[in-house]
């Protein structure tokens, strides 16, 4: 009987001590409990929200209390808290570890997905771990799109986490916002409304291991923007010193679908700076159909696969007035393209890269900028030096299709290489008025060929309106060229199959399909004696120059 009561009065005390821990109560996950706070100002009571960032509290801004707000909170509706130590999002791997296949933005250690090439890209990879803003395994130049490489899983699957998160529509000035936490955001903006930040300081330290979900979803970014917001910043300054750490991203919803509609997220960004030296961590990026337009930033990258204005996986719009954009990392183009990117009054700069990069059914215009590309090493599949790319990695970060470069005004000074090359992709290149200068001995203004991917022809054209040509083109034996010369033009070379890569192996001994169109105002000088399949023109615009033009074999008569 004493025994009995003994445990009846033990079964008591425990049921007092389980009633007395009340209080406030964690969500599980997995094997982590986790617990999370949310304020409600109208009451002041604590309730959970197990929807909230891991270890942060959630502020509605409109209805914090004033005069101060919870420890590791402010009142401008933004969460400043750190996740469990040692905790990483949901999907990543431990420590040291990156998903299989994954390589920041094509580029950190790791192998893409069997098939595919940088920036996820497929057969006929790019540039080393990259994608021209690289990708990985058959990456492309910048190791980018497909950058530190990897599956990739959906959006949904990440648990993102930031030092602060805004959930509601705040203005913030002359604030700063730091992590030194992997995988962790120094500012997230969570939120379908309106966020202003205005000379803001944010430094962004520590690592990713998160491969393409740094690449497409934005983890680990310095400042991510993401669920719809429109969010302006000005004056900030911006740095990150971090693998996989973009340093502005737009997320716009869209899981990586090309094409596809985003879910109206857009970044206003505007005389700021932005600093970045980690692999895989562009300046501005782009992803998910979201927008972004940029005026009057000072980008500089020095990491891998880091463009400084970059895109990935379902693409957006962005849209640059003025500013400088210098890179210096290997397959880190001053751009990026796997979106629809148009750049005004801007000086762009690449020292080891290309100097823009477009994969798939993409575009970059370019309008009165200022291009320099030393471009001085070769990144992953390619095997040529080229200033202007233009290809398709079959990777799945941007679809098959036509690929467009405009360039309007301004200059393009190319130190290496060819000045364009386009592979793999059907390309549209549009030039007019624009300061072309070749500093390269070899003197190849294009060629159209065969490169390290492949499962699609090779296939340009270029029309010049008022614009001035000089070089040799190439055009490989399974190769097509249109060149169409109007308003003016006047275009100084000839035209060959005769390709040796810049490793030294042969690609192509006789030229391919070549169609040449001429205005009654533009003349072609030749440079050497030259093979084409068809010419649609007065003859008197050639100047034969001591040469012979040949179409479909036959010497064209009454040349100049």
């Amino acid at each position: 009987m004493k025994k009995q009561i003994l445990v009846y009065l033990g079964i008591g005390l425990i049921c007092f001590a389980l009633t007395g821990c009340g209080g406030t109560t964690g969500t599980i996950s997995g094997d982590t409990a986790q617990g999370t706070e949310s304020v409600n100002a109208e009451d002041g009571a604590n309730n959970e929200d197990a929807d909230g960032a891991d270890g942060a509290e959630n502020i509605d801004d409109e209805n914090a209390p004033t005069g101060g707000a919870p420890n590791g909170e402010n009142a401008n509706g933004e969460n400043q808290g750190n996740p469990p130590d040692g905790e990483k999002p949901d999907g990543e791997a431990p420590n040291g570890e990156a998903p299989n296949g994954e390589a920041p933005n094509g580029e950190a250690p790791g192998n893409p997905p069997d098939g595919q090439a940088p920036d996820g890209e497929a057969p006929g990879n790019p540039p080393d771990g990259e994608k021209p803003d690289g990708e990985a395994p058959g990456n492309p130049p910048d190791g980018a799109p497909g950058g530190f490489g990897g599956t990739g899983q959906s959006s949904a699957d990440i648990d993102y986490e930031a030092a602060t998160t805004i959930t509601a529509a705040v203005e913030s000035d002359g604030q700063t916002y730091e992590t030194e936490i992997a995988d962790e955001s120094a500012l997230l903006i969570s939120t379908n409304e309106e966020v202003t930040i205005s000379n803001a300081t944010v430094t962004k330290t520590g690592d990713s291991d998160g491969g393409d979900n740094c690449n497409f979803y934005g983890l680990n970014a310095a400042v991510l923007v993401k669920d719809g917001s429109t969010t302006t910043i000005t004056g900030a300054t911006i740095t990150s010193d971090a693998d996989g750490a973009n340093g502005v991203f737009s997320y716009g919803g869209n899981g990586g679908k090309n094409g596809a509609d985003g879910d109206g997220t857009t970044v206003n960004i505007s005389d700021s700076t932005i600093t970045t030296t980690g692999d895989g961590s562009g300046g501005i990026m782009t992803t998910g159909g979201g927008v972004t337009n940029a005026k009057n930033l000072t980008i500089e990258t020095s990491g891998r696969s880091s463009a400084a204005i970059r895109t990935d996986r379902g693409g957006g719009t962005v849209t640059v007035d003025g500013g400088e954009y210098t890179t210096n990392g290997l397959g880190s183009p001053a751009i990026y393209s796997t979106a629809d990117i148009t750049v005004s009054n801007a000086t762009l700069t690449s020292t080891q890269s290309e100097g823009v990069c477009i994969e798939g059914m993409n575009s970059i215009t370019l309008s009165d900028c200022d291009m320099t590309v030393e471009n001085t090493n070769m990144n992953g599949n390619a095997t040529f030096l080229d200033s202007i790319m233009i290809y398709q990695s079959m990777s799945g970060d941007a679809d098959s299709g036509t690929s467009t470069f405009s360039m309007s005004g301004g200059s393009l000074t190319s130190k290496n290489g060819h000045v364009f090359h386009v592979t793999n992709t059907n390309a549209v290149i549009n030039l007019s008025d624009v300061t072309i200068k070749n500093f390269d001995s070899e003197d190849i203004l294009m060629s159209v060929c065969d490169d390290g991917w492949n499962g699609a022809g090779n296939v340009a054209t270029v029309n010049a309106d008022n614009q001035e040509l000089s070089g040799t083109i190439l055009v490989g034996d399974n190769s097509e060229l249109t060149l169409n010369l109007t308003n003016g033009s006047a275009f100084k070379g000839s035209i060959s199959g005769e390709i040796t890569n810049a490793k030294g192996e042969t690609v192509s001994t006789e030229v391919g399909t070549v169609a040449v169109s001429i205005d009654a105002e533009s003349t072609w000088t030749l440079t050497e004696d030259t093979y084409i399949t068809s010419f649609d023109g007065d003859a008197s615009s050639v100047v034969s120059n001591g040469h012979t033009l040949y179409v479909n074999g036959t010497a064209l008569e009454g040349t100049n």
